[in-house]
């Protein structure tokens, strides 16, 4: 399954002041899979190292840091020399073995010929700051397939290429615009892990088998999940995340306005109230990837930082379709576009995902009174706000609000209808399915 991330890959394996990588993600969204085909596409061979499977070969980093000196043992375990100048070393699960995550700092100073990857799914949550190499890494995030990539995997060329070919100056055409939104509902249905869309893709023709699969297949990889929250934070911290988890729906289907309301701490946790004393349970689900944690922010000043307070936020599931599993939402009502005000929220956890897995780092919710704006994205220095609309009826109101307060160069609205630009008008339009995109300089309305 191709996925866009091959391209840093590249990008990292040609620098010439190349440090060794970290590739995190959440689990089961295809970070072994794509590591194995970057070395078989970039490189002699692949020398690959799970220390999940393997607990023996931990031994080799036990004593020595010397990267000569594991270099060998490693050669030893596989049966294979490893060759520094064209060989990929991937160390994959590297939070079983903190001495393999320290020894990095050695490799990048005495053997950055060698291009070593590393992946890990809870590296943030089972270990300390101490145990990483600072500085002396280069790290990189990797998230479920976009849509985009759901389209490479779909495997239509002329589709994908209509969705590339969009430009400010070349709105697509109604019948693409169709097509396009039609493939969108599905992936509002399947989401992005990869096992699910290749079981999905398979089948797509006969949809009233594939789809109760895909739910199916949803519902074992929750488990999953479920099963790392207790093998990895204790018995009493994993009741904690599997029911804070499992609440997210909910909270998301609080407010009836359509909008992910802020979210609230009463009556999560039996017997714990407040922010203080769910902060743990919200960050380990964060940092493992699980939630999509964005500040709420009362100004629409930069820096946003400076207006974020840790207790005040939006929690999104990290995949679309694992939320409309965890929510028991029906496939075919999503298919229907018939469900209800949890339209809006499903909408919304879909423009939260493309944004975080596009780099937007400076991003954040903005409420003010009763004024409310789902998205400020920062780019090139500038805040763009975005409306998210799940349906047809494009009415802004918060958009009007916060641009008489903090004039922006133009907004956004997402919504079901096609691109609508026009320069000479404040609010842009463009459909859903671009969430990742319009951001981009050829996609800008001054474009």
């Amino acid at each position: 399954m191709k996925r866009l991330i091959q391209a840093r890959f590249s990008s990292w394996r040609k620098n010439p002041t190349r440090k060794p990588m970290i590739l995190q993600g959440t689990r089961q969204i295809g970070k072994t899979y794509s590591l194995k085909h970057f070395g078989a596409s970039d490189f002699r061979a692949t020398r690959y190292i799970n220390f999940e499977e393997n607990a023996r070969v931990a031994k080799a980093f036990a004593g020595s840091l010397d990267p000569k000196q594991i270099i060998r043992d490693l050669s030893l375990e596989l049966g294979a020399v490893i060759n520094l100048e064209q060989d990929l070393l991937i160390l994959d699960e590297i939070q079983q073995c903190p001495q393999a995550l320290t020894s990095l700092k050695y490799f990048a100073e005495q053997m950055p010929r060698l291009a070593i990857a590393a992946a890990g799914s809870l590296l943030g949550v089972q270990l300390g700051k101490s145990s990483y190499p600072v500085g002396k890494v280069t790290h990189i995030s990797m998230y479920p397939l976009s849509f985009e990539e759901f389209l490479m995997a779909w495997d239509e060329p002329l589709l994908l290429e209509g969705f590339r070919s969009i430009i400010s100056d070349n709105p697509g055409s109604e019948i693409l615009h169709e097509r396009l939104w039609d493939v969108f509902k599905l992936y509002l249905i399947v989401g992005g892990l990869p096992e699910v869309v290749a079981g999905f893709v398979g089948n797509r023709d006969d949809l009233p088998r594939a789809l109760p699969s895909v739910r199916s297949l949803q519902k074992d990889l929750i488990q999953s999940y479920l099963a790392d929250m207790a093998k990895h934070s204790g018995k009493q911290n994993s009741m904690h995340l599997t029911r804070l988890w499992s609440q997210v729906p909910a909270q998301l289907g609080r407010d009836v306005t359509g909008s992910a309301p802020k979210f609230s701490f009463k009556g999560v946790l039996p017997g714990i109230r407040g922010y203080a004393g769910m902060a743990s349970t919200i960050d380990w689900l964060a940092t493992a990837g699980l939630v999509v944690k964005l500040p709420i922010v009362n100004s629409g000043l930069l820096p946003f930082a400076a207006y974020e307070r840790d207790n005040v936020f939006k929690l999104f599931v990290f995949d679309v379709g694992i939320l409309g599993a965890l929510a028991g939402l029906s496939p075919q009502a999503i298919l229907d576009y018939e469900f209800g005000t949890y339209k809006g929220y499903l909408a919304e956890n879909f423009v939260a995902q493309e944004l975080v897995a596009s780099d937007r780092d400076s991003l954040v919710c903005w409420r003010e009174a009763s004024a409310e704006v789902e998205f400020l994205c920062e780019t090139r220095g500038r805040i763009i706000p975005v409306e998210v609309k799940s349906g047809w009826v494009t009415q802004a109101k918060s958009l009007r609000v916060f641009s008489g307060k903090y004039p922006p160069p133009y907004a956004v609205v997402l919504s079901a209808q096609n691109m609508n630009l026009n320069p000479n008008r404040l609010k842009q339009y463009y459909p859903l399915y671009l969430a990742a995109r319009f951001l981009d300089p050829a996609l800008e309305p001054s474009a």
